[in-house]
């Protein structure tokens, strides 16, 4: 008596394509969807953007509330961006300043400053003007001295005591010769603290750190802040650092801002006018500090995008995946809505493709059978479900391309604190780091990925080939066996493929990545486990019993 294959369990061959090219639809689907994990596709960015404020329009509403200041550095990040709202823009604030001359300097009008300073008067500055430049004449800081000692704010008066402290490190003190510098940023300070062109919580730390310097009666911590404010009071005008100021929520960031200022100058339209698109100076700091220079390429996709699309690059603090497919851009609306939703579906697509796939092609080219001889047919599905879900997680690990790589060193990560004497001169970038994969690393992974197909395919016609030939199970086991370099082939084919990918590195004919070099023994490892574990084993073990059933036939008949 022999054990045969239930015969309930034989599909059609009609059935078996349909599966694979069903599965095949799932995963390239999912493989679609624009969502991810730790990066944002340029499909989400462009769909967030859709409808909301251009960096052009935007500016042209500055213009309108007379902050020409600002409007001045967004019309530069919009000539960047190449929108198409610049000539508008730039029309506009050349109208303002034909009509309005004196305020060009200055930014724009402020009811504060104007008692002081007639703000209207035409000067020698014909341009933006640095803040500084203003507040640097003894007789400016006198002004400003009289004015702010009449202050009721008693946090106005706080900052106004520090001009009395002698221990001011790097500074000389404020009522000394040489102390024109520190005097003026003192006076600065506490002009932005009455005028409410600082945030809350920024003007709460400054007091509390101005109370500790009185009570300690030296600078201490606020001698970093006043270099920063150095920094940044000699790169931008009234308008433009009172705007910064409403949008910055700390001391720290205060720093950030003015370290990006002098390590990317060139780029400074574009961080200013991201800190005002997004209404929060804290998180462009925080994103370009972390992915350097391809953080500005990033950020400035998201301002060619729109306004929502620089919100939604904030708020996410990830890179943008330029590396994947574009996606689709009628479920970008859901991966807004539903983030978390959207990507749980993208992975069950993928683990739901795979295991469809494996259906299809253990119907079609292993076995007539749906399952294994003797064992139920919920095995063969068990097992199909598990190499299923590996294969998932390498989908993941493609299509994720920061999933599995370390914080790149950022080009503007902080170094030593500069001095007062260069606070405007640039800190030499490190050496580019690669924050994604890149072309070549994906053609790579992609053709060691093929190979290791390929050759799974030819390992399973092999299979079959033995198991359509008219001999005995025996027979057939012991082809088997004189196949098994064949179904290790995988493995000599990954190891060769990662040993020629590393010589190349070092040749440099491809670029060094570790990734591309031994993903391809990492799909020979797949592939061979996946012979030999779901398919040679379970047959082998199919045909010792068939084999030893006419074993047990024979004597019997011989007997009879």
């Amino acid at each position: 008596m022999s054990v045969s294959p239930p015969s309930h369990h034989a599909p059609s061959a009609f059935t078996a394509p349909i599966l694979v090219m069903l599965g095949l639809g799932i995963a390239v689907g999912a493989w679609l969807l624009p969502v991810n994990l730790r990066s944002l596709s340029p499909t989400l960015l462009r769909a967030a953007g859709n409808g909301t404020p251009t960096l052009g329009g935007y500016g042209r509403d500055l213009v309108d509330v007379e902050k020409i200041g600002p409007a001045a550095l967004v019309l530069a990040a919009a000539r960047l961006t190449d929108d198409p709202r610049v000539p508008a823009l730039a029309s506009a604030l050349e109208q303002f300043a034909s009509r309005q001359p004196g305020l060009v300097a200055w930014g724009g009008w402020d009811p504060a400053l104007d008692p002081l300073f007639n703000l209207r008067a035409t000067t020698d500055n014909r341009g933006s003007t640095p803040v500084l430049t203003f507040f640097i004449p003894e007789r400016a800081r006198d002004t400003l001295r009289k004015h702010l000692s009449k202050s009721g704010s008693e946090g106005v008066q706080t900052i106004l005591r520090l001009r009395d402290l002698v221990a001011t490190g790097r500074f000389v003190p404020a009522t000394r010769p040489g102390g024109q510098p520190l005097d003026a940023l003192i006076l600065l300070t506490g002009l932005l603290y009455q005028g409410q062109h600082l945030s809350a919580p920024l003007q709460r730390e400054l007091r509390a750190m101005a109370e500790a310097s009185l009570q300690q009666n030296e600078l201490g911590e606020l001698e970093g802040f006043f270099i920063n404010l150095l920094s940044l009071g000699r790169r931008l005008d009234w308008s433009q650092l009172a705007e910064l100021g409403r949008r910055t929520d700390s001391v720290k960031t205060v720093g950030e801002f003015a370290h990006l200022a002098r390590v990317a100058p060139d780029q400074l339209p574009l961080i200013y006018a991201a800190a005002l698109f997004s209404d929060s100076a804290d998180r462009v700091a925080a994103y370009l500090i972390t992915f350097g220079k391809s953080g500005v390429e990033d950020l400035k996709l998201a301002l060619a995008h729109g306004q929502g699309a620089v919100g939604q690059l904030m708020t996410r603090q990830v890179p943008v995946n330029r590396t994947g497919v574009g996606g689709l851009s009628s479920a970008a609306e859901m991966a807004l809505l539903h983030p978390q939703l959207l990507l749980g579906l993208k992975y069950f697509g993928y683990f739901l493709g795979v295991f469809l796939v494996l259906r299809g092609l253990d119907r079609w080219l292993v076995t007539p059978s749906g399952g294994v001889a003797g064992l139920p047919v919920v095995v063969g599905h068990m097992k199909s479900g598990f190499i299923s879900v590996l294969f998932a997680l390498l989908f993941i690990v493609v299509s994720e391309p920061f999933i599995l790589q370390a914080a790149p060193l950022s080009e503007f990560q902080f170094r030593l604190p500069v001095l007062v004497s260069v606070a405007n001169s640039p800190v030499s970038p490190p050496s580019k780091s690669v924050t994604s994969m890149d072309s070549s690393t994906l053609l790579s992974i992609g053709f060691f990925a093929a190979l290791q197909i390929a050759m799974y395919f030819t390992c399973l016609l092999k299979i079959r080939e033995v198991s359509r030939q008219a001999v005995p199970a025996l027979v057939k086991l012991r082809l088997m066996e004189n196949e098994e370099n064949l179904f290790d082939g995988g493995l000599y084919v990954g190891i060769g493929g990662t040993a020629t990918a590393l010589v190349l590195q070092v040749l440099g004919v491809i670029e060094p990545n570790l990734l591309a070099a031994y993903s391809s023994n990492l799909f020979g490892i797949t592939c061979v486990a996946l012979v030999k574990i779901r398919h040679v084993r379970p047959y082998k073990r199919e045909l010792i019993l068939e084999g030893q059933a006419g074993l047990t036939v024979a004597p019997e008949a011989a007997v009879r």
